[in-house]
């Protein structure tokens, strides 16, 4: 008998100490979880204000006091013991958690590994009482001096067990844990005064009765106030609404980590990743990859559509109608940056952020699936846009030689736009198949440098008086009557032929040429493989690609994307593959098939995209904007920088290129002043 009492496989019933030890390890790792469990129980007692006092980090001491109702002197004993709650009383209770703490182990937990006092005091008590507790030996409850609420001293964080305790990091980066701890509850209870004292020294101070407003600018420093947008929905299609609150940032001032993005649900701190994908494709293209939007959302929903009992931190939930929550965020955030003016604006100390708004239609988008029109938007006036732009970048038969972009497959594409025009009262019909669209004459095209292909094809004046010619501008006419077409604005300036210079009521605007259109391109293309596959032309001769016998395997598998791009692809042998069609307008603009098939290739292996995903879709056409845009170094004509700005008001996202970098600065009145000291 002795024997198998003393077998090293016999089960054992654990001592209560170690329960609580094993308890604590999932709970308790580190002073910013006491801070997190101790904060959650001040607000569970309603309290209208919290202070936190930390004494090297946390490690030495944690202090939370509230002025919550307390604690009463005959449940003081039972508030340490392990699985004593007030805040549930059954199995059903799980279902509609409504409070911040509920599993009732946290003070239990951290006594196990501390030396915790507890004094509280009731309204209904003459004074309060208190209760030490070190490891596993409780004091008696002993009167003490204190007023109305709860005061948890934790000392000695893991004391008792060196093995964790040797884990923790410097005070001062512990003391930076709880400081966020901290402030993450503050932000999302702003009815509520927080304090935070590290070793005396003040390093959190907001006051009780702030709007979420307020709390979220005075947390996060009011300097953001220009650069935050307001974002707020509901949705109540059924039992299971959900209300949503927030500010989210401009893409300006995205981070370089994810710590700036703060989502609470019923005030709760949360992780998800549902809601993280959600900011990410809502951002799809305006931020650099690898950044990460600053936003604070606040969701409000019924206790019963959400479990929050998955995760010991309780700081991971899992939502009942996922899906709906995906979309609500999605959409909201998407329809606040698209009625924002996204353009950055520089200031006077080197920061970015956004200026005041520009004029009317600066920033209007073109609105996505499903998305409402923003006020006075025109999408038939859009799509004209595109059609406009497009022909006038179409160079002549002589000038296809790989310098410049032709979009014959863009007006096919557009024929319905172009027989639309043709028909409107004052727009005559032109057999020369651009479009019907008047063509400027020669004199309002700056003149290029002699030899220097043009940008542009221009057609020769016709001299007759009907058609408006040089003989109508000799019998007494005006410039205007050469053409329907108007001459664009004078205030527009090319700079080192890769930047635009214009103005607006707001102050100084330049636009990267390239950058702006590579976002139009990139819209375009992914409007246009809506409809289908991206036209191609037939190589005479296979474009031969040497490759890795990996990378060969890699091509079938693309094949399916390749396909809609209008990329043909056949092997040859192990190592070769033949391209033997590829995209019209890419193979006219002179990108050589060969080195876009490998720069493709590379690509898919280092973001390791799935060829069906709407990530791989995006990727490609990316590369193909990119490719085919105007580059820096391209000059361009008046009529055509008049053209590429109109494409700011009809293209979504207009503000960033599709890898995320802007399209556009602004230099505000405001700040021309302040650099020439004239404020």
């Amino acid at each position: 008998m002795s024997a198998a009492t003393d077998s090293p496989t016999r089960i054992r019933q654990l001592p209560p100490l170690v329960v609580n030890q094993i308890a604590a390890g999932e709970v308790v790792d580190r002073p910013a979880s006491v801070v997190k469990e101790l904060i959650d129980n001040a607000l569970d007692a309603k309290a209208r204000r919290i202070t936190v006092e930390l004494e090297q980090g946390g490690i030495e001491l944690v202090r939370i006091t509230d002025d919550g109702t307390g604690i009463g002197v005959d449940d003081l004993p039972l508030a340490i013991a392990p699985h004593a709650t007030s805040k549930i009383r059954s199995a059903e209770d799980l279902d509609h958690i409504a409070t911040m703490g509920f599993r009732g182990e946290a003070l239990a937990s951290i006594a196990s590994v501390s030396r915790l006092s507890l004094r509280s005091r009731t309204a209904a008590d003459a004074g309060a009482h208190q209760i030490d507790i070190e490891g596993d030996t409780a004091g008696p409850v002993k009167p003490a001096a204190g007023p109305v609420g709860t005061s948890v001293s934790v000392r000695n964080l893991f004391f008792n067990t060196p093995a964790r305790r040797k884990f923790l990091r410097t005070p001062s980066t512990e003391q930076g844990h709880c400081v966020d701890m901290a402030l993450d509850l503050a932000m999302s209870h702003p009815a509520i005064g927080f304090s935070v004292l590290c070793d005396g020294r003040r390093a959190l101070e907001v006051p009780p009765d702030q709007s979420p407003r307020e709390r979220v600018l005075a947390l996060l420093g009011n300097e953001l106030a220009d650069e935050m947008l307001e974002v707020h929905a509901d949705r109540f299609d059924d039992a299971r609404g959900v209300a949503l609150w927030g500010l989210v940032g401009l893409p300006s001032i995205a981070r370089a980590t994810a710590k700036s993005q703060h989502v609470y649900l019923n005030g709760r701190p949360i992780r998800d990743k549902t809601i993280q994908h959600a900011l990410r494709e809502a951002y799809r293209g305006l931020i650099e990859p690898g950044r990460y939007p600053t936003a604070v959302l606040m969701i409000e929903m019924d206790p019963r559509s959400v479990d929050v009992n998955v995760h010991p931190a309780k700081s991971e939930v899992r939502f009942r109608d996922q899906s709906m929550v995906h979309s609500l965020v999605l959409r909201t955030v998407k329809d606040a940056l698209r009625a924002a003016d996204l353009t950055p604006a520089v200031h006077a100390f080197g920061r970015h952020g956004n200026g005041a708004p520009s004029a009317p239609g600066a920033g209007s988008f073109l609105p996505g699936p499903g998305a409402a029109s923003p006020a006075g938007f025109d999408a038939a006036n859009s799509a004209r846009a595109f059609a406009d732009f497009f022909k006038r970048q179409a160079p002549t038969a002589a000038e296809t030689r790989g310098e410049r972009l032709n979009y014959d497959a863009v007006r096919e594409a557009l024929a319905p736009i172009n027989t639309e025009i043709e028909g409107k009262p004052g727009v005559p019909s032109d057999p020369s198949g651009n479009g019907g669209l008047p063509q400027p004459p020669d004199e309002i095209l700056p003149v290029r440098d002699a030899g220097e292909t043009p940008l542009v094809a221009r057609p020769p004046l016709r001299d007759d008086p009907a058609s408006g010619g040089v003989a109508a501008l000799a019998q007494g006419g005006t410039v205007s009557e050469l053409s329907p077409t108007p001459r664009p604005a004078s205030r527009l300036l090319q700079v080192h032929n890769s930047y635009i210079v214009t103005q607006d009521e707001s102050g100084l605007l330049i636009v990267d040429q390239h950058a702006l259109h590579e976002r139009a391109m990139f819209e375009y293309l992914l409007l246009r493989l809506g409809e289908g596959a991206l036209e191609s032309q037939r190589l005479l001769m296979p474009a031969v690609v040497r490759l890795e016998p990996r990378q060969v395997t890699r091509v079938d598998d693309l094949a399916p994307l390749l396909k809609r791009l209008g990329i043909s692809v056949e092997p040859i042998s192990a190592t070769d593959v033949g391209v033997h069609a590829f995209p019209s307008f890419l193979f006219e603009r002179g990108v050589d098939p060969g080195e876009f098939l490998h720069d493709l290739l590379e690509r898919a292996d280092a973001d390791g995209f799935a060829p069906a995903s709407e990530a791989a879709v995006h990727e490609v056409l990316d590369m193909m904007a990119c490719k085919a845009a105007i580059k820096a170094g391209d000059r361009l004509s008046d009529l055509e920088i008049a053209d590429l700005l109109k494409l700011r008001e009809h293209v979504e996202r207009s503000s960033n290129c599709p890898h995320g970098r802007p399209t556009s600065i602004r230099l505000t009145i405001q700040e021309l002043e302040k650099r020439f000291g004239r404020s």
